[in-house]
C-alpha cells in the first residue's frame, strides 16, 4: 500500500491510535507497517507515519490523544503562539489518571478546569489557565535559570495581542494561592492592568513616568482624533503634554514611523506636545528623561490656558 494511502487512514490529525486503525486494516498489517518502518509509534498505542515524527503538532496531537487531556502549560501556550514550541509536551490528566511522564512528555494531575478551547486543530487549557500553570512551573526550584523571564514574556504577549484580559489571569490566580512566584506574578498583573503592557512601559512607568514633583500621568489616556481616537502611552491632560515609548525598532517599520507622526501632528493641531522617548534613551539616560519631562511640563503649564483643557 502507498505511503499517501496510510496518511489517508491516519485521518486528517495525520495521528491514530492502534485501535482505530485496526477498524479498516487487520491487525497483522498493522504489525507489518510497524516492523517495516512504514508507521512509527509515537506514544503506546498511537502511531504515525515516519515523515511526521518531527512534526510539534503531530506529536502533539498524539500526546494528547493518548493521555486522554488537554495540553497545558508551555505546549498550551505555543499552540496560542505565545510560547515557543519545545520538545516535551505537556498534558494534563484528571488526578486519577494512571499515565506517567516520559522523556517526550510530562503529565500533570490536576483539577480538568471548564472552557477547554482549540487552536490549530488542538485542545488546550484556556490562556489565562495555561500562562498560571506555566507561571508556577517557571518559578519552582528546579526550572531553569531563563524559565521566569519566558513565563513573564508570555503574560505581556497574551495580554498585548488580546489573547486573554489580565482579570481573567488574576481570577485564575485567586485559585491557586500556593503557587510559586504567585507574588511575582501578581505584581506584573497589576502593571498590566494599569496599562504597561510591555517589558519597556514597566521600565518606563518605573523609572521615567514617575517624576518628582510632577503630578501621576494617566497611562492609556484616549484623545479623539478626526480619523478616531488614540490612546497615549502617557499623558498629563493639564498641560496636553504626552509620552510615548517606541520600541527598539521603532514599531518594526517605516509604515508604522509614518503613522506615528501622522498622529503627533494631529496631536499638535489639538495643542498636544509629544515626547518620544526610543528604547536606546530611555533604557540609557532614564533621568535625562524624566528631566525633559519635567521641564517641558512646567514651561507648558503657564502657557496652556487652564479654562481651554479638556
Amino acid at each position: 500500500m502507498a505511503v499517501h494511502d496510510v496518511l489517508d487512514l491516519l485521518g486528517p490529525t495525520r495521528v491514530s491510535s492502534t485501535a482505530a486503525l485496526s477498524r479498516s486494516v487487520a491487525p497483522r498489517t498493522i504489525g507489518r507497517w510497524l516492523a517495516g518502518g512504514r508507521l512509527v509509534q509515537l506514544h503506546p498505542g498511537w502511531v504515525t507515519v515516519p515523515e511526521l515524527v518531527d512534526d510539534w503538532a503531530v506529536r502533539a496531537q498524539a500526546a494528547a490523544s493518548y493521555c486522554g487531556g488537554p495540553l497545558s502549560h508551555w505546549s498550551a501556550l505555543a499552540v496560542h503562539g505565545l510560547a515557543e514550541e519545545y520538545t516535551r509536551l505537556d498534558v494534563t490528566v484528571p488526578s486519577g489518571s494512571r499515565v506517567r511522564s516520559s522523556r517526550w512528555l510530562r503529565v500533570h494531575r490536576s483539577r480538568l478546569p471548564s472552557g477547554l478551547t482549540t487552536a490549530r486543530g488542538l485542545v488546550t487549557t484556556p490562556v489565562s489557565r495555561a500562562l498560571v500553570d506555566t507561571w508556577g512551573d517557571a518559578y519552582r526550584r528546579t526550572a531553569m535559570r531563563v524559565s521566569p523571564g519566558l513565563a513573564r514574556a508570555a503574560v505581556l504577549r497574551a495580554v498585548q495581542r488580546r489573547c486573554v484580559r489580565p482579570t481573567q489571569v488574576a481570577a485564575e490566580l485567586d485559585r491557586r494561592p500556593n503557587l510559586p512566584g504567585r507574588a511575582a506574578l501578581d505584581e506584573l498583573l497589576g502593571l498590566v492592568a494599569g496599562g504597561s503592557h510591555s517589558e519597556l512601559e514597566i521600565f518606563g512607568l518605573q523609572q521615567i513616568l514617575t517624576v518628582p514633583g510632577l503630578p501621576e500621568c494617566r497611562r492609556q489616556h484616549r484623545v479623539h482624533l478626526p480619523d478616531g481616537p488614540v490612546l497615549l502611552d502617557a499623558a498629563w491632560p493639564e498641560v496636553r503634554l504626552a509620552v510615548e515609548l517606541d520600541g527598539a525598532a521603532f514599531h518594526g517599520s517605516e509604515e508604522a514611523r509614518e503613522r506615528d507622526l501622522r498622529r503627533d501632528a494631529a496631536l499638535a493641531v489639538l495643542g498636544w506636545q509629544t515626547l518620544r522617548f526610543s528604547y536606546r534613551r530611555a533604557t540609557s539616560d532614564p533621568a535625562g528623561c524624566r528631566a525633559q519631562i519635567a521641564g517641558i511640563y512646567r514651561r507648558r503649564l503657564g502657557v496652556v490656558p487652564w479654562e481651554d483643557i479638556r
